[in-house]
């Protein structure tokens, strides 16, 4: 069964436009839980623009799902998940001024980094995904840093789904099963929504987990997550 992670940043890019504590991002997320969401996930930045590390301190203390926090491995970053000790760390390689996470890690290039960061996080009992593109070679990367799974980022996938669905799901394809046999596990994520994401979940062998933010936030402004979530566990269940 695929986990459905839900991305809360953009509600917290909403709490920081105004100033205060509307919507409350804990209540928000023990909400998300009763309507079904089977995991949490955030991504605090360094300039804190929607989490703030105050936020990701603040959660465990309410979610009783999975925990997932996204980041790039910065030693501020490491030093928040050690103490936090979240269920997993998703490494990306995004640049501080980046507006969203667009592009995998180059397993290879950074082969030694990723490592001796995964090595550290294994070490405390935490989960590791490294965010990569579709290409086997980043994959057999993953595999040699010693990463329990990939998260598959699935940008170009969405991009390509209206053109041509069964061309853009084949890297992913080709990928989740070189995973699946190397013995990682599959996570994917990026701009999946009510339109692709069931096309996508049964033709991907044995993955594990979507963790969805943006366009779920989006479309929770006219339906309501209470109806959303459900909406996004029968994509999954198809």
């Amino acid at each position: 069964m695929t986990t459905l992670s839900i991305n809360i940043n953009k509600v917290a890019t909403l709490r920081n436009a105004r100033g205060g504590n509307l919507p409350n991002l804990l209540e928000v997320a023990k909400d998300l839980e009763r309507f079904g969401a089977q995991g949490i996930t955030i991504h605090p930045r360094p300039d804190q623009r929607h989490i703030r590390y105050e936020d990701a301190k603040n959660l465990p203390q309410v979610v009783t799902t999975e925990f997932n926090i996204e980041g790039n491995p910065s030693s501020k970053f490491i030093d928040l998940v050690l103490d936090i000790k979240p269920t997993q760390v998703t490494l990306v390689p995004d640049a501080d001024e980046d507006i969203t996470s667009n592009a995998g890690w180059d397993t290879l290039e950074h082969q030694d980094f990723l490592k001796k960061i995964i090595n550290q996080l294994k070490g405390h009992g935490i989960r590791t995904s490294i965010f990569v593109d579709p290409k086997i070679t980043m994959v057999e990367g993953a595999h040699a840093i010693g990463a329990d799974r990939i998260e598959l980022y699935t940008g170009a996938y969405a991009s390509g789904y209206y053109q041509d669905r069964d061309v853009a799901i084949k890297p992913y394809v080709m990928a989740a099963e070189k995973a699946m046999n190397l013995g990682i596990g599959v996570n994917a994520g990026h701009d999946l929504n009510l339109d692709n994401l069931a096309f996508f979940a049964q033709n991907i062998p044995a993955l594990l987990e979507v963790s969805i933010g943006h366009a779920l936030i989006c479309e929770s402004l006219y339906l309501g997550f209470e109806n959303i979530i459900p909406m996004y566990l029968q994509r999954l269940s198809i």
